[in-house]
């Protein structure tokens, strides 16, 4: 009877050996599979043109050139008329991130800074200028560059970069949607994200 009961006891033991390293290699794949499902998720992202916007402005440009001394003033000016297109974009191929295969939690490391393109296009009008003083590729350039900064200062007076914001956060969101259908925790800045909400508070 001992024989049967201790038979009995080492079969069991077998039998439950043998489930558990099974469990454990299935739940082993599983996590390998999710792992390598979010890390290609993430490579797959590549430049994103969250927000584009539209300017115009009309500028006066004046340059004097003063000719033997004060006794002769050279001016050229020109009225410029610009209208740019303004896109902000994130290349989110450069975020770093690691995987913490253990607490099953993605790490968002870094997140790139937005990327701001101004294309301006030039319409010269009333262009004034005299044999002592004409236009020259420098006048054109430094138009273009004034412009430039003009435009730029408008860019971040605005709401535009506001809104390229909340677009980032709105594309950031599916990595938490990703993660939580996986049971793993999304983290940025060492701050774990509970809910799609809480992007509303991140300071990227």
């Amino acid at each position: 009877m001992r024989k049967i009961l201790f038979g009995v006891i080492i079969t069991l033991i077998v039998l439950f050996t043998f489930k558990y390293c099974g469990d454990k290699q299935e739940d082993e794949t599983i996590l390998k599979e999710s792992s390598a499902l979010i890390q290609e998720q993430i490579k797959n992202v590549g430049k994103l043109i969250v927000t584009e916007g539209h300017f115009s402005e009309v500028f006066n440009y004046k340059n004097s050139k003063e000719i033997l001394g004060d006794y002769i003033t050279s001016e050229k000016k020109a009225l410029v008329v610009v209208n740019a297109d303004v896109f902000i974009a994130y290349d989110l191929s450069k975020i770093e991130f690691e995987l913490d295969e253990e607490s099953k939690t993605l790490i968002i490391l870094y997140i790139p800074e937005e990327e701001i393109k101004i294309s301006p296009d030039f319409e010269y009008y009333d262009v004034q200028a005299d044999f002592l003083n004409p236009f020259e590729a420098s006048d054109y350039n430094n138009i273009k560059e004034t412009v430039k900064e003009a435009l730029m200062k408008k860019v971040e007076a605005s709401e535009i970069k506001t809104n390229a914001k909340n677009r980032l956060i709105s594309e950031l969101s599916k990595f938490y949607i990703l993660t939580n259908s996986l049971g793993w925790t999304l983290q940025y800045n060492q701050t774990p994200i509970n809910n799609i909400q809480e992007f509303q508070g991140l300071k990227l």
